[in-house]
């Protein structure tokens, strides 16, 4: 299993909207969300060596900080905490930051972080997210083109993107650590995209509709681009969302940004008629609203439920 690559900026020149190229693209978008759940991105635009450089240089020094530090940032909200995870054997320490584009996380976190300030790195963080949840919509727009659905369903792909959080990680591997056979199973995001930018250490794996795992080597301009919950249920299920995991080996650490776009709570995710017909693709998903698919799923995480959208929402 080879996942698609694509480049929206072939030349420094994105492609126009409506183009027999956009149209071309947006075909191949939505395939490979179809087939794999998950591409790769290259995005020079966005994705610079400077800029790549910068941003994991301030995320080290991040993770760096003394642990009594980095535990002040706390939020009552889920997965929005500072936290230390070790699962199997998969270690890893996270920030989980609130919608980027709209609240004062980043901000609280820096000065949480640094008393005296750290203005750049704030920035950084926010122009980032800025920029990966616009180019989010550009691929939720090639979607609803790939459906050759009407131009009024742009709006109802907008809603799906209407918060982007931040998930900062840092997974390492200890000397003694030996490779152990009872690995993850996976996870499956419940949001409508995950957009992921690492540095050079890989350790990505996605889990094929063949039921094998497939290591996913991300070059260093590109992203990689992985479909959630939110998204195959509106999707009537033609959409496949990717399992995944990170496994580590070796002793270097492995740094992730990702932006997690997702609907808001209140939002209602319903499939649209022109993705329903009797003989092929019957109605899978009931109509739901998005907290609510939120709350099910963090009441039953203890019984890893990966078919939470299923037991959920399905028929």
């Amino acid at each position: 299993m080879t996942i698609s690559c694509f480049d929206f900026w072939k030349g420094g020149i994105a492609v126009e909207e409506g183009s027999e190229e956009w149209k071309e693209m947006s075909m191949k978008v939505k395939e490979a969300c179809e087939s794999d759940g998950c591409f790769l991105l290259r995005c020079d635009e966005i994705n610079s060596k400077g800029a790549r450089e910068e941003l994991f240089k301030n995320m080290k020094a991040l993770f760096h900080l003394p642990q009594e530090t980095k535990q002040q940032y706390i939020s009552p909200r889920p997965f929005r905490s500072f936290s230390l995870y070790n699962y199997m054997d998969t270690h890893y320490e996270s920030f989980g930051l609130d919608d980027v584009l709209l609240s004062t996380s980043v901000d609280t976190l820096t000065n949480l972080m640094w008393p005296q300030g750290n203005p750049h790195f704030c920035e950084t963080l926010k122009g980032m997210g800025l920029k990966m949840s616009d180019l989010s919509l550009v691929i939720l727009k090639m979607i609803v083109d790939g459906y050759g659905l009407s131009h009024h369903h742009i709006l109802e792909v907008e809603n799906m993107k209407s918060s982007s959080d931040v998930r900062l990680n840092m997974y390492y591997t200890e000397k003694s650590n030996v490779e152990n056979k009872y690995k993850s199973n996976g996870h499956i995001d419940k949001n409508t995209l995950t957009i992921l930018w690492e540095n050079e250490v890989q350790g990505l794996q996605v889990l094929s509709k063949t039921g094998t795992w497939i290591d996913i080597l991300i070059p260093d301009n590109c992203f990689v681009v992985i479909v959630g919950d939110a998204l195959k249920a509106w999707s009537n299920g033609r959409l496949h969302a990717a399992t995944h995991r990170v496994i580590m080996s070796g002793e270097k650490e492995r740094y992730t940004f990702g932006v997690f776009v997702a609907p808001k709570e209140e939002m209602k995710i319903e499939v649209p008629r022109d993705l329903v017909d009797d003989k092929i693709h019957p109605l899978h998903y009931r109509p739901f609203h998005y907290g609510e698919f939120l709350n099910f799923f963090a009441s039953t995480r203890s019984q890893n439920m990966e078919n939470a959208l299923e037991v959920f929402a399905g028929f």
